[in-house]
């Protein structure tokens, strides 16, 4: 059971208590949980380490099982390395740890769901590119993670995370949220400009389906995860800036559960809508699983 319900909610903890955010977050969940705060913290920083461990370990040589995926991450860092791109180099290395983190989970490594197996490049691609141009401290990624766990418990108790419930608005588009929000934290933000962020974030991803070809977490996905980066990206940007969202968070949450429930079963993962739908997508699923 999700321990925190709205944002409001959290915008309160932190207005109410002398306790940084973060940490009420971390005690919260601990308690719920039934272990120890530096319980928690132990479990938080083993996260850490495996999303560390995970971009470390990728290997451009391998590809899925169904050959659909694999390489690119490694194409996207040499471009990238050539130093002439469009973006410059730190929003490069976020495109490229985003691609690569859904390779990890395309080719069955050890990855961290952030929220989803499906969406887990968001959260890294963003925070560990970030820690390594501003020398974050391992203890402030840490607590920038209890951050977006906060803002991720209240979008699974409003909505939801799944895409097989409410389309990848619920996967990419929450795992951009919850990244957009630990950025706000990390560059100084106050828990308004995070909750502006969340808000950002959601709407742009509002009514994006979840159709991965042959059902395969793979395509469309893998890229999906360079996109919700960037979305997170410019969302926090503009809260830091001081632009807010003219609809609460509360309320962007529970429009993308409504719309969610309106989405046709055959754009909720299932696999049959889409780009899972396209004539190039059907040949393969019929030749890679046969009719």
């Amino acid at each position: 059971m999700a321990l925190f319900y709205s944002v409001r909610q959290l915008e309160e903890m932190e207005m109410k208590s002398a306790l940084p955010l973060w940490r009420q977050i971390l005690n919260a969940s601990a308690e719920e949980s039934g272990i120890s705060p530096e319980q928690s913290l132990e479990k938080m920083g083993a996260a850490l380490d495996a999303m560390l461990a995970a971009d470390a370990d990728y290997d451009p040589g391998q590809s899925s099982h169904s050959r659909l995926i694999g390489g690119d991450g490694e194409r996207m860092r040499q471009y990238v390395a050539a130093g002439d791109t469009i973006c410059g180099d730190f929003v490069g290395r976020v495109i490229t740890g985003a691609i690569r983190m859904g390779e990890c989970n395309a080719c069955m490594h050890r990855i961290v769901a952030a929220p989803t197996a499906g969406a887990c490049g968001v959260m890294p691609a963003v925070l560990l590119p970030y820690a390594q141009d501003h020398d974050t401290p391992r203890e402030e990624l840490i607590a920038a993670l209890y951050i977006a766990a906060g803002f991720g418990m209240v979008i699974a108790s409003r909505a939801s995370m799944s895409g097989a419930e409410a389309g990848c608005q619920a996967e990419i588009g929450t795992a951009s949220a919850m990244a957009a929000a630990a950025l706000v934290y990390l560059h100084g933000g106050n828990v308004q400009q995070m909750s502006a962020a969340v808000a950002i974030a959601l709407k742009n991803m509002m009514g994006l389906v979840c159709d991965p070809v042959a059902g395969l977490v793979e395509v469309p996905c893998v890229k999906r995860n360079a996109a919700g980066a960037m979305n997170a990206l410019g969302a926090a940007e503009m809260a830091l800036a001081g632009i807010r969202s003219r609809i609460p968070a509360d309320e962007v949450i529970d429009a993308m559960r409504a719309v969610g429930a309106l989405m046709s079963p055959l754009l909720r993962e299932t696999g049959e809508g889409g780009v899972a739908a396209s004539p190039t997508a059907v040949r393969f699923r019929n030749d890679f699983f046969g009719k």
